[in-house]
């Protein structure tokens, strides 16, 4: 096995690799390797031939399925020990049916995943990973101001997310997608995040991005 820190690419069949890679090898030893590698390795140009934004995210969507298992939050982030870990889109969805099919009968922590879609935030009710859509770039310091206080993992791809207080945002560089992390937001919302996540991505404070 190779080293995560960029000494190798791996090409995956992301739809087929979205469904198995679920059930069995990100539950074990197994995710530490994947989640690192997708990090540093993640290769625009391994994907299937189609149009290139609904190859991107469909690999988003794979990455915000593992943010659910690599971030911890506070018991009370939950109404009650059923109820299910909801990863939310607000605007326009660049998705599809993909990230419904990426979180199709997964659990994390024994919790089944929800997908819900808002178009303002004063939808939000019950959500643990937000994706901030680029349709929302305008009114992005508003809807954080609207979230501050909750332990919600936010995440984006817009110039400038986690400078403004996001606090994952994904970057395109040379066909890679990479991570940056505002650390001091996530810990303010009372979120863990794990060092197996942090390790390759590149932390930032806010004004630095």
């Amino acid at each position: 096995m190779c080293a995560w820190a960029g000494s190798c690419r791996q090409s995956w069949n992301f739809r087929g690799f979205a469904r198995t890679r679920a059930t069995r090898e990100l539950r074990g030893l197994s995710a530490v390797w994947l989640v690192a590698s997708a990090v540093a390795l993640a290769d625009l140009r391994d994907l299937p031939a189609q149009p290139a934004s609904a190859g991107e995210y469909q690999l988003k969507a794979v990455f915000l399925f593992n943010f659910a298992q690599f971030v911890e939050w506070p018991p009370q982030a939950f109404p009650d020990r059923q109820a299910p870990l909801v990863i939310g889109v607000l605007g326009e969805d660049p998705f599809g049916a993909y990230l419904d099919e990426t979180v199709r009968d997964e659990k994390v922590n024994n919790r089944p995943l929800a997908v819900q879609r808002y178009r303002r935030v004063e939808e939000i009710k019950s959500c643990h990973v937000l994706f901030i859509s680029r349709s929302e770039t305008d009114r992005l310091e508003q809807i954080l101001a609207g979230l501050k206080g909750r332990s919600i993992l936010t995440v984006g791809d817009a110039e400038g997310f986690a400078q403004q207080g996001g606090m994952i945002r994904f970057v395109n560089e040379k066909n890679k997608i990479r991570l940056r992390i505002n650390l001091d937001a996530a810990k303010a919302a009372k979120l863990t995040i794990s060092s197996k996540l942090l390790r390759p991505a590149e932390i930032v404070n806010p004004g630095s991005e």
